[in-house]
C-alpha cells in the first residue's frame, strides 16, 4: 500500500492504542486480525535529503568485539530476519564497524534491491583500547566490499562522548566530507552518548544526522527525557535528522506495558523522526510493526 492508503487504513482500520490490549505470549491483541501487508511508513530524515522507513532494523544489541545479538543468530538466521523486515516495510539497516554486521547485512542485500534500501553504519575513533584505527578512505573501501555496495546512506562517528568531537575528529570529518564529495556517502553526522555532544550536534552545520539516546523512563540516556527532547527540537529546527534510539531502554524495559509506554512516547513525544530497534526475532518485529502503526496517523 502507499502511504496515504496506508495512513487510511490505519486511521479507518485500527482502534488505536486505548484499544490495544496484551497477552501472556509478549505479544498484544489489538481484537481483531492484522493483515499480513501491514507495513511500516515512510518519514523524511530532516533535510539530509533521504526518505527512510520509520524504524530501522538494529544489528548491534549487546555489540562489542564485532558481534552482536543479531549476528550471534548466525548467517542464515540473520538473513531470515532482514528479508522479514523488509517485508514488513523495514528497508532501513543501522549497522557499525564493531557490531561485525556489515557482511551479514551484505549477505540479505544479495537477494534485495539496493536502491530501495537504507544503510547506515557507525565509524570508530577512539583509540583508546581499540588498537590501530585504519585511514577513513581504507575503513570505507572495506565496508563497502563487506557489503557489497557502492556506497552508504548515512555514515555517522560512533559514540561521540564529549563535546569537542568537532576539533577532535576534524580529521576523520575532513575524509568524510571528501566521501560525500566523491558519491560514496549520502548523508554524515554523530551517534551521541553525552549531552555535550548532542548539544554541539544539534548546531553544527557538518551533521546530516543524529543518532541520540531518548525512552521515557530516562534509562541509558545522556540527561532527562525533557532536557534532551529539547535539544532534540533545536536539532530539528537546524534541519538534522534525528533518530531515536535505546528506545527500550537498552532492553531494559521490554514488558509489554513497558514497550507501549516507550513507542507511544517516542512517537507522540519524542523530536525524532524515525527510531532504531534491535529487534531479535520475527515475533518482536512483528510486535514493533503492530504497536507502531496503530499509532501512526
Amino acid at each position: 500500500m502507499d502511504k496515504i492508503n496506508r495512513r487510511k487504513f490505519i486511521r479507518t482500520g485500527l482502534t488505536g492504542v486505548a484499544g490495544l490490549s496484551v497477552v501472556g505470549s509478549g505479544t498484544i491483541n489489538l481484537g481483531f486480525t492484522v493483515p499480513d501487508n501491514l507495513v511500516i511508513d515512510k518519514v523524511k530524515l530532516g533535510n539530509s535529503g533521504l526518505t527512510v522507513s520509520r524504524v530501522a532494523m538494529g544489528t548491534g544489541t549487546v555489540g562489542y568485539n564485532k558481534a552482536s545479538n543479531q549476528t550471534r543468530l548466525g548467517m542464515d538466521k540473520f538473513v531470515k530476519l532482514a528479508h522479514h523486515a523488509y517485508e514488513r516495510g523495514i528497508t532501513f539497516y543501522d549497522m557499525a564497524d564493531g557490531y561485525g554486521s556489515h557482511p551479514y547485512v551484505g549477505a540479505a542485500l544479495k537477494t534485495l534491491p539496493r536502491e530501495k534500501v537504507t544503510l547506515l553504519t557507525k565509524i570508530w575513533t577512539h583509540e583508546e583500547g581499540s588498537g590501530k584505527i585504519e585511514p577513513v578512505d581504507k575503513i570505507l573501501d572495506r565496508i563497502r566490499t563487506e557489503t557489497g555496495s557502492d556506497y552508504f546512506d548515512i555514515v555517522l562517528l560512533h559514540c561521540m562522548m564529549k563535546g569537542d568531537w568537532n576539533v577532535t575528529r576534524r580529521y576523520y570529518m575532513d575524509a568524510l566530507s571528501k566521501a560525500k564529495q566523491d558519491g560514496i556517502v549520502k548523508a554524515l553526522g554523530v551517534s551521541c552518548h553525552n549531552i555535550d555532544a548532542l548539544a554541539e550536534a544539534a548546531v553544527n552545520p557538518w551533521v546530516d544526522v543524529i543518532m541520540a539516546r531518548l525512552n521515557p523512563f530516562g534509562t541509558a540516556m545522556d540527561g532527562t527525557p525533557e532536557v534532551i527532547n529539547a535539544i532534540l527540537a533545536k536539532a530539528k529546527e537546524n534541519g538534522k535528522g534525528v533518530i531515536g534510539m535505546k528506545i527500550f531502554g537498552e532492553g531494559k524495559h521490554v514488558r509489554d506495558d513497558e514497550r507501549q509506554k516507550s513507542i507511544t512516547f517516542a512517537l507522540t513525544k519524542g523530536n525524532i523522526h524515525c527510531m532504531t530497534l534491535g529487534l531479535e526475532s520475527e515475533a518482536q518485529l512483528d510486535d514493533a510493526v503492530k504497536r507502531i502503526m496503530a499509532q501512526v496517523k
